[in-house]
């Protein structure tokens, strides 16, 4: 019995101090109406190298993926039918990945598939992706970002920032 306590104990101090290093966070706005918010986990960069080879996302099974934050996959939700750069998305529910193969040239990928863990990606399940416009924000960004307007999605991590225009049908 002892032992199966200390496995628990264990595993929620574990839980507890990764959820500590990624906090969930979320931004929302509300457009005519109707919601679209996005859910993530937001891991900070503690001196780490971020993008690129060599890098801490590089680590991911998923590479050249990302999940676009920590811990699960990043959850987007929208009352509303949008465009997302290029991409029709009916309102619902969607999970965000980001494609980091080309450091100047990021894809936002929208994928059908929920509540999974962010290592777990199938392309099969996309809805799409489309190209986010890249730009290097005035100092590092310690900790994940995003946010949302009524005409933008960006999220801003260590030396990049990614954004792609969003409108509301």
């Amino acid at each position: 019995m002892k032992l199966v306590s200390k496995v628990v104990a264990t595993t929620l101090v574990a839980a507890l101090i990764a959820a500590a290093q990624s906090p969930p966070a979320e931004t929302s706005i509300t457009v005519g109406g109707k919601v679209i918010s996005v859910k993530y986990s937001s891991p900070s960069v503690r001196g780490r190298k971020i993008f690129g080879a060599g890098g801490l996302l590089s680590q991911d099974p998923t590479y050249p993926v990302w999940r676009g934050g920590a811990n699960d996959a990043t959850a987007l939700h929208t009352d509303a039918n949008l465009t997302i750069g290029t991409l029709t998305v009916p309102k619902g529910d969607y999970t965000l990945y980001v494609s980091v193969k080309d450091p100047s040239a990021w894809e936002l990928i929208v994928s059908k598939e929920t509540g999974q863990s962010g290592l777990d990606y199938h392309p099969a399940k996309d809805l799409g992706r489309t190209k986010m416009t890249m730009s290097k924000p005035p100092a590092l960004v310690e900790r994940l970002k995003y946010t949302l307007t009524p005409t933008k999605l960006e999220l801003a991590w260590e030396n990049q920032v990614a954004s792609v225009p969003i409108s509301v049908k």
